[in-house]
């Protein structure tokens, strides 16, 4: 085997989000989020699964953070639940809310665990919603003034900053397939959710550069590696649309270079234009300091006679068990792609992990051979995106713990640690061993 090192100060993290562990959810002054609401609805979610004790993290961050730090892990990427700190999104402050996210930084610290704050992971207060969410231009002042509530409160010890997390599957799954929360099926409604969640972006890190708060900002998205099906001219077209209508639409207008016209056209052509108002592409296109890449596959991609010209071509890599392709090369891949589209720009991979659901064998160890084997493989294709000159400064792996994954449930298992839903314990993978090893060495053996 080959030991590939990573640069030196390469920063090797976990990360979670707040409803998918947290529970807790009637504690302390929490509003009630668009989750809350659409776990509820029947039919909604696999085995009618909430969130509502989740990992139970609220109550055991003490415990989950000395797990962290005997794997040596170095920095954790959590989010902050909008509605412990504004239950209705907006007016009162909930002091209880901050007082847990103070706790919880400072135990971080304590550990030397570098906290890393997503400001929105999906988890829109209700009230918000009721007014129209994301598709509600106000919505957007509610963000920045959040924002500027956290900057205040933990910006003395957080130093990385995330506005969004994932824009293009909270819009698209939330306000056209309607699969996730709030569970809007319409057009017109994901054109605006887009453009309102990232004027949100850009007003957040406005209130941050203006407030001259120290550290980085940034946002980060879903992505996925397009490939060809094959060699011709109309599927070589056809990953172009696909990278429209995905990457470019959220990353273009981050990075100063508009909306793609495609997409522009094809929201014109349906009559649901995006709300764009004078000024909103500048503040948009506000100066971030990295670019937050969450991937977890690649897409293989062939021409279609449909309203967008592509569409995915069959599998030819096994499955895992969320339904898309083991393609471990897709992360350095990708980032190769991302580097050369946009100028080399600072990069964290924010999220890539497995769902492996490898259960514990009668001794208790959980042996969980896929996601080790692809972890390897991530590493390996990440590691050569770095020789080649990305400027990939750390990695985040998904999960910390097998946790809540939305629709899903509890069915899926990303998590390096085992969580036991029935008693709640903690019980590190052989995964969590093979990450703790290539913490400790900064590198991989591949």
């Amino acid at each position: 085997m080959a030991f590939l090192a990573f640069p030196e100060g390469f920063q090797w993290g976990v990360a979670t989000a707040a409803y998918q562990i947290e529970g807790a959810v009637r504690e302390d002054g929490r509003g009630v989020t668009i989750w809350d609401t659409f776990v509820r609805q029947p039919g909604r979610v696999q085995n009618g699964d909430t969130g509502d004790v989740a990992c139970d993290h609220y109550h055991r961050y003490r415990e989950d953070i000395e797990l962290m730090a005997s794997l040596g892990i170095q920095t954790y990427r959590f989010s902050l639940a909008w509605s412990r700190i504004y239950p209705f999104g907006r007016g009162a402050v909930n002091e209880q809310g901050l007082a847990f996210y103070d706790r919880l930084i400072d135990a971080l610290l304590e550990k030397n665990i570098q906290p890393a704050i997503t400001l929105y992971h999906w988890d829109l207060p209700q009230a918000l919603q009721d007014l129209g969410g994301w598709m509600n231009r106000e919505t957007t002042d509610a963000f920045a003034a959040y924002a500027k509530t956290a900057f205040n409160r933990f910006g003395d010890r957080v130093t990385r900053w995330i506005t969004l997390n994932e824009p293009i599957v909270f819009t698209e799954m939330g306000h056209r397939t309607g699969v996730m929360a709030p569970g809007i099926r319409d057009l017109g409604a994901y054109a605006r959710a887009i453009h309102h969640a990232l004027l949100a972006h850009g007003k957040a890190v406005r209130v941050f550069r203006e407030g001259g708060y120290r550290g980085e900002i940034g946002i980060t998205n879903a992505n996925t590696y397009y490939e060809p099906a094959d060699d011709s001219p109309e599927t070589a077209a056809a990953v172009e649309r696909a990278r429209d209508f995905d990457t470019r639409l959220f990353h273009g207008p981050v990075f100063g270079r508009g909306y793609p016209a495609t997409v522009v056209k094809h929201f014109a052509e349906r009559g649901v234009p995006l709300p764009i108002e004078p000024g909103d592409m500048e503040v948009i296109a506000t100066p971030t300091d990295f670019l937050g890449v969450n991937l977890y596959s690649r897409g293989l991609i062939q021409p279609a006679n449909n309203s967008v010209g592509f569409t995915y071509a069959p599998p030819r890599l096994p499955l895992l068990p969320m339904g898309y392709e083991a393609a471990p090369h897709a992360l350095g891949a990708f980032v190769r792609w991302v580097s050369r589209e946009y100028d080399r720009p600072r990069i964290y991979i924010t999220e890539n992990g497995v769902c492996d659901n490898t259960e514990p064998d009668a001794s208790g160890v959980i042996d969980d051979t896929t996601r080790q084997e692809l972890l390897r493989g991530f590493l390996a294709g990440l590691h050569g995106a770095i020789a080649d000159g990305c400027d990939v400064r750390g990695y985040y792996q998904w999960s910390l713990m097998d946790n809540f994954e939305w629709a899903f449930g509890y069915s899926k298992r990303f998590g390096i640690v085992y969580t036991d839903y029935r008693t709640l314990a903690r019980i590190p993978k052989k995964s969590a061993e093979l990450y703790a090893e290539i913490i400790r060495r900064n590198g991989v053996e591949v």
